[in-house]
């Protein structure tokens, strides 16, 4: 289903997860709704997009069922933690892994995540709102092997497919759990054709625009190619600010450059590393943020858009130095 972003994402495939582990248990969540029913554990990384979280919270199980699975220092989640972790639950379980963390671009094991969320019974969801579109790149689609044990998954078109916000898909293997969980009737939304498929059965809205016709007219301009182009132009340009900037004095690249994400510091300290992203931003030759990662803070440099040149980069590089050599 087409849906507005990774949050509606999220959502719609943990509704059908939700609808799913419950209806293992013997407990028709869409006729009987949660009280009474079995507990529902969600164990997610401890890296996890805040979009999933809420999703939980959305879907009334409550942030109390989630469970945080160890990562590594890149963010992604240790298989072997999350196997603990399961082994303790009695119940039906979820876990969510993630295809692109927000700020170091790492993606979970999600071959082995998904073989042992299956060995336990679980549903496995995948948030991979950027990291997803690894698969379309020959280069790339290596990090996401295995990607396929999932049940569900999220990726944003209007990442790096460069269409416009409000583009995203939520796809679920189980059509049978996915069309329970979102699917509606009513007397003025008449049926023709029982047989076909009707868009707003596999999504939460009914009112909405055609997400579709952006997202078609994309793929058919750029073709398998060009998307891989795309992806791997961006993720090029990010190893290449990397590399200009990694021997810098008092620079620290906080992240493998895995992806498309530079994630940076500058003289260790969390202060310095504040007012040199503000003096980049006001300088205007490129745009980037802050993040805390792992309790310290960084810059977060993410480069999806297509049309980034390493000329650009250059310049960005420039920038970034210039206002570190001044303390910000």
């Amino acid at each position: 289903g087409f849906v507005t972003g990774g949050q509606m994402g999220n959502f719609t495939g943990l509704a059908a997860a939700r609808n799913a582990v419950l209806q293992r248990a013997g407990w028709d969540v869409e006729q009987r709704g949660l009280h009474g029913a079995p507990p529902i554990r969600v164990l997610l990384g401890e890296e996890a997009h805040v979009t999933v979280a809420a999703a939980v919270r959305l879907l009334g199980l409550g942030t109390e069922s989630i469970e945080r699975v160890a990562v590594d220092t890149q963010g992604r989640m240790l298989p072997e933690a999350l196997d603990k972790s399961l082994s303790r639950v009695r119940g039906p379980a979820i876990v969510c892994a993630q295809a692109g963390n927000i700020d170091t671009g790492a993606i979970d094991p999600l071959g082995e995540v998904g073989r042992i969320a299956r060995d336990h019974g679980a549903w496995c969801h995948v948030d991979g709102a950027f990291g997803l579109w690894a698969a379309a790149s020959p280069a790339y689609r290596d990090q996401v092997t295995g990607i396929e044990q999932a049940d569900s998954w999220v990726a944003d078109a209007h990442k790096w497919l460069n269409v416009p916000y409000d583009s995203s898909f939520a796809i679920v293997k189980d059509p049978a759990s996915h069309r329970a969980a979102m699917a509606l009737t009513a007397a003025y939304l008449p049926r023709e054709h029982e047989d076909q498929r009707w868009p707003a059965e596999w999504v939460p809205e009914l009112s909405r625009r055609a997400r579709s016709l952006p997202v078609y007219a994309a793929l058919r301009s750029l073709g398998r190619e060009g998307v891989a182009r795309i992806i791997e132009n961006c993720c090029e340009r990010a190893a290449q600010l990397a590399e200009l900037l990694e021997s810098a004095p008092g620079v620290q690249i906080v992240n493998d450059v895995a992806l498309n994400q530079v994630l940076l510091r500058f003289d260790d300290d969390d202060a310095t590393t504040d007012s040199v992203i503000r003096a980049v931003q006001d300088d205007g030759v490129c745009w980037l943020a802050g993040t805390t990662f792992r309790g310290l803070r960084a810059m977060r440099v993410s480069i999806c858009n297509w049309t980034t040149s390493e000329d650009d980069i250059e310049r960005s590089a420039e920038s970034i130095l210039a206002a570190a050599r001044d303390g910000g």
